[in-house]
């Protein structure tokens, strides 16, 4: 037998109102019969309520009517995480790349949401050059993310981070979403960096040309209950085929 599950925590209803919500849409978006559709409407009611109880100043009527104007028909209505991509730009200093948010004030490696139409790759180069003005290659991803269970965001989110060479251009923070850019060494990063206890030493091991295994979320069992120190896994590199970038 397994040992007993800990408290539950802010992080865990998150989660969990988030799935509710995103089981009852997906359904939402499918079924034909007016019963299945009485129930993921109550399915919803649940979440909204479980989300009032975290976050305050929530309505719960409110919430089920927002989520409701969301359900899409088919395909279309099938809610999945949303994807963002991430740089950990080195130069040949071995400083890391990081941008101050116009919208939080902290930290961070360039990163922004997946583009139609755009490889997660291509977005990479894409994204810090218009954030940064610097140009870079991309090596390789080195790391794939739940921003839900890392606690970084409050909504379903995946996040695709690769490591990337400067090759040209000059700093040139963009002026609505950065406040500052520039290249930092591992012993002088500024402050405050989001979420640096969790990244930084694997992004400053790839800059320095470690080969570096993928970091991701292993499953959890079971899956509805974790900490954050199960969160970390990196897949050993020659577990990794040649043609992974």
């Amino acid at each position: 037998m397994g040992s007993a599950p800990g408290p539950v925590t802010q992080a865990d209803l998150i989660r969990w109102y988030q799935t509710l919500a995103g089981i009852a849409r997906t359904g939402l978006g499918f079924t034909q019969s007016l019963y299945e559709r009485e129930r993921f409407e109550e399915v919803l009611a649940v979440a909204a309520d479980i989300r009032a109880h975290v976050e305050a100043g929530v309505d719960t009527d409110t919430q089920v009517v927002e989520w409701l104007a969301e359900v899409g028909d088919g395909v279309a209505g099938y809610v999945t995480p949303k994807v963002t991509v991430g740089a950990v730009v080195g130069n040949d200093a071995g400083e890391l790349l990081l941008v101050k948010r116009a919208d939080a004030g902290v930290w961070l490696f360039p990163t922004g949401w997946a583009d139609v139409g755009y490889s997660p790759a291509e977005v990479v180069v894409k994204e810090v050059h218009e954030e940064t003005g610097i140009e870079c290659e991309v090596v390789r991803p080195i790391a794939v993310l739940d921003g839900l269970r890392r606690r970084f965001t409050r909504i379903p989110l995946y996040s695709i981070v690769f490591h990337c060479r400067r090759t040209g251009g000059t700093l040139r923070p963009h002026p609505l979403e950065c406040l500052d850019a520039g290249f930092f060494p591992e012993d002088g990063l500024p402050e405050p960096v989001a979420g640096a206890d969790q990244w930084a030493d694997h992004a400053f091991r790839a800059i320095r040309g470690e080969d570096v295994p993928v970091m991701f979320d292993p499953p959890r069992q079971p899956p509805w209950r974790g900490e954050t120190h199960d969160l970390i896994h990196e897949r050993e590199p020659d577990e990794r085929h040649d043609g992974d970038t």
